[in-house]
């Protein structure tokens, strides 16, 4: 009986995949009946349950989900030779059960509606809307950092614990839940990752468990990414998988928070992305725009940029192509070069208004 179970699991995967990819094909169903439909009893459910414990609960079924792969490898690896076809289907059992909670608790999501839809946005801009942009974002940038400083030429040391950050980042979801009601967030579930070391090496400032919808944290990375990174995984937990809408969202909400440090990350994020836009249409305006630029802000980046630095290893690259791949078959074309898609949305909101 149990033996008919595995084989019925195993092969249920190939079912899945191709609901999966028909459903693939109607982006409005999916945005009607799972992202705001299914996918918000469901996240919502796991982020009540879970979010009230201190620490990671999927970070802690991570590791022991490799430690028990680990052994059963081992264990079985005599059986693998012996009984090669039992064998593997247990292992496509095993590929199939994950494969079918992932897409149900989460991986759907990567095929709603793009956001500049949603938005009623252009998907493309010229390069003059986005020197004006990025030159409003200079100019704004410039201002909140002056006011917390008072000296264009020292960086931002913010008063916050990483903690009290992500304490105090859903307050950037109430003010921005004013404008777009849809991004309600309920039930708090953000955690330092317990993993934070191999994150960093890995090259990762957080992610999102699709399992346990619990939002993770790289609690090595400077504070001053701290509000960003952490709403930008609040968008992920609200169904927004696709990272550069995630950024978009998290840029979004960080600048509506009160707080002008928030203020300062997001607004400083959102100029880091069109910069280097800029640096690839026009090195040259880039360089004239660099200029204009408090001193104490590129600090702050400087800062980011040496953490990463010193955290580079032969193996990073390998986990980045993995990462590449995987958002390439989860409908986000260019990998991890659609991240650009982030200056598109930002040009086309933020042109016609006030900063």
């Amino acid at each position: 009986m149990l033996k008919n179970k595995k084989i019925l699991i195993a092969f249920a995967i190939i079912p899945a995949f191709l609901i999966v990819k028909v459903l693939a094909k109607f982006p409005n169903f999916i945005e009607a009946y799972y992202s705001k439909g299914l996918y918000t009893i469901t996240s919502k459910l796991f982020r009540y349950t879970l979010g009230w414990i201190p620490f990671s609960f999927g970070d802690l079924i991570y590791s022991l989900g490799i430690l028990y792969i680990i052994r059963w490898l081992v264990i079985n690896r005599k059986r693998m030779l012996k009984n090669f076809k039992h064998w593997l289907i247990d292992v496509f059992a095993a590929v199939s059960f994950i494969y079918i909670a992932f897409h149900l608790f989460w991986a759907m999501n990567y095929y709603r509606l793009p956001l500049h839809e949603n938005l009623n946005l252009k998907a493309d801009y010229t390069t003059e809307e986005l020197t004006i942009v990025t030159k409003n974002l200079i100019d704004r940038s410039n201002a909140i950092h002056l006011k917390i400083v008072k000296n264009d030429t020292l960086k931002v040391e913010f008063p916050y614990t990483k903690s009290e950050v992500i304490t105090k980042t859903p307050e950037s979801y109430a003010g921005l839940q004013k404008i777009f009601p849809e991004l309600e967030y309920k039930g708090v579930s953000i955690k330092k990752s317990l993993l934070s070391l191999p994150l960093t090496y890995m090259g990762f400032s957080g992610y999102l468990n699709p399992l346990t919808n619990e939002a993770h944290i790289n609690n090595l990375i400077p504070v001053f990414k701290f509000p960003t990174t952490t709403a930008h995984e609040i968008a992920h937990q609200l169904g927004y998988a696709a990272e550069n809408e995630a950024n978009f969202i998290g840029f979004l909400a960080a600048t509506h928070h009160k707080d002008l440090y928030f203020k300062y990350s997001g607004y400083t994020f959102g100029l880091r992305h069109c910069l280097h836009e800029v640096y690839r249409r026009n090195p040259q305006q880039y360089d004239t725009l660099l200029k204009t630029i408090n001193p104490g802000i590129l600090k702050n980046y400087q800062e980011v940029r040496e953490f990463w630095m010193s955290h580079e290893n032969p193996i990073e690259p390998l986990f980045q192509t993995t990462y590449n791949n995987y958002l390439e078959a989860n409908n986000q074309k260019g990998g991890m070069k659609s991240y650009s898609y982030v200056v598109a949305l930002l040009v086309n909101y933020l042109q016609d208004k006030t900063l």
